[in-house]
């Protein structure tokens, strides 16, 4: 089968590397893809938030499958354009990618499912929301209601720096996705990813992940679009999971259907552990990044099937098989990153790296320029490996990092020391 990924990140380098390896993949198209895409699939210029122009294509690459990689082309409603026009497709609806594009939104469903998650309020105006911090006082998460990539969440230290949050946000920080703001409770625990397939109905746990949001050792610093990254999460046992899915997943999944929006792609859940209960932070309706890279590691070849079984209605006669090991990945970025970064800086080292089931550096933030590649945004590679045991994913991964030849560029050394 033909087979069109959107995204031209880390992410969407995994998966295209996971579908690759399945013979049900005829040909592979990634728009628009990056340097390392381009090596194992054709990349195609394409605007992949217009869902016109991404039917038209399918129909003139004879496309069978899309798989919608990043979250922006998921709210515009490109799989609605897709389903409407008879091409399959991995990926929610825009109405039910609002789990996602409204932090409020989900928290209504959350409330209405009975599902476990933080106490929060929504404000519209700057002014509302200063004077409930200020009668509230801290801890407090600030959170852009919409899109942000991955950084409109803010957690302050001081009230005078939450009130400058929301300042900022409301002043166009974060675009328009700062427009409304939601507040919510401060959850202790420790935070792990839990990525759960959903047909509309049927829920298929695929998976578990622990990602490192800030940027410096010891989860120190800004936070990012996520430093590294490692499956499984030892703190999501087998236990908390079946709970989070029962208690948290399930139950929003059936109101999501009731309302006439069901949910159909993957569903991350973000979730808070402590004293072995789960609570849900957030959705997002698509792969994580960096997660999706030691996901794919892990499942390979058939996570072309899962998916398409998701997107098919199947999921009810699905399983997952699970190799007994772990997959570790780490990203380096460009210098000042997550503020200001240069773009342009050549990497080198990279040709004599290994490829295979156990080692793949996936490209995030990179273009070609000859037989040059140049970093291209502010995450740029996801070096990644899987092991035995995790201390054994660790070491390989490291092992990479330190020879590629980018001094423009730095990484965490500590990814994976919650659970080593």
């Amino acid at each position: 089968m033909n087979i069109l990924v959107l995204g031209g990140g880390g992410r969407e380098h995994a998966l295209a590397w996971a579908i690759k390896q399945n013979p049900k993949c005829d040909r592979l198209i990634v728009a628009p893809g990056n340097a390392g895409i381009a090596a194992i699939a054709e990349c195609a210029t394409l605007d992949v938030v217009d869902g016109a122009a991404v039917v038209a294509f399918c129909e003139e690459n004879a496309v069978d499958f899309v798989v919608i990689g990043a979250e922006a082309p998921l709210a515009a409603g490109v799989a609605d354009a897709l389903r409407a026009a008879g091409i399959a497709c991995f990926g929610p609806s825009a109405a039910a990618a609002q789990l996602e594009s409204s932090k409020a939104f989900t928290k209504e469903i959350c409330d209405a499912a009975g599902a476990d998650t933080a106490g929060w309020a929504q404000f519209d105006t700057a002014a509302e929301a200063r004077a409930y911090i200020s009668d509230k006082g801290l801890p407090l998460v600030i959170k852009a209601d919409g899109l942000a990539a991955g950084k409109g969440v803010v957690i302050p230290e001081t009230l005078d720096e939450a009130l400058d949050d929301v300042k900022a946000m409301f002043g166009g920080a974060f675009g328009a996705a700062g427009s409304s703001v939601v507040i919510e409770e401060f959850m202790e625990g420790e935070e792990a990813s839990f990525f759960v397939l959903v047909d509309g109905e049927t829920c298929l746990a695929v998976g578990s992940a622990q990602d490192h949001k800030r940027v410096g050792e010891g989860d120190t610093g800004p936070n990012t679009g996520g430093m590294g990254a490692y499956s499984p999460a030892p703190v999501l046992t087998d236990a908390i999971a079946q709970q989070a899915l029962d208690g948290i997943v399930r139950p929003c999944v059936a109101e999501m259907a009731r309302r006439g929006m069901p949910f159909q792609g993957v569903l991350y859940a973000g979730l808070m552990i402590k004293d072995g209960h789960a609570r849900l932070v957030e959705y997002n309706v698509r792969f994580g990044d960096p997660e999706a890279q030691v996901l794919m590691m892990r499942l390979g070849a058939q996570a072309l099937d899962l998916m398409l079984a998701c997107a098919e209605g199947r999921l009810a006669g699905e399983k997952v098989n699970w190799a007994d090991d772990h997959a570790l990945t780490v990203v380096m970025a460009a210098n000042g990153y997550p503020g200001d970064y240069a773009k342009g800086s050549e990497i080198k080292g990279l040709e004599a790296l290994p490829e295979d089931s156990s080692h793949m550096v996936f490209h995030a933030g990179t273009k070609a320029e000859g037989a040059s590649v140049l970093a291209n945004g502010g995450r740029v590679l996801n070096v990644t490996a899987r092991g035995e045991t995790l201390a054994e994913a660790q070491e390989r991964a490291y092992a990479m990092v330190d020879r590629v030849d980018w001094p423009e560029g730095f990484c965490r050394r500590d990814i994976g020391w919650r659970a080593l």
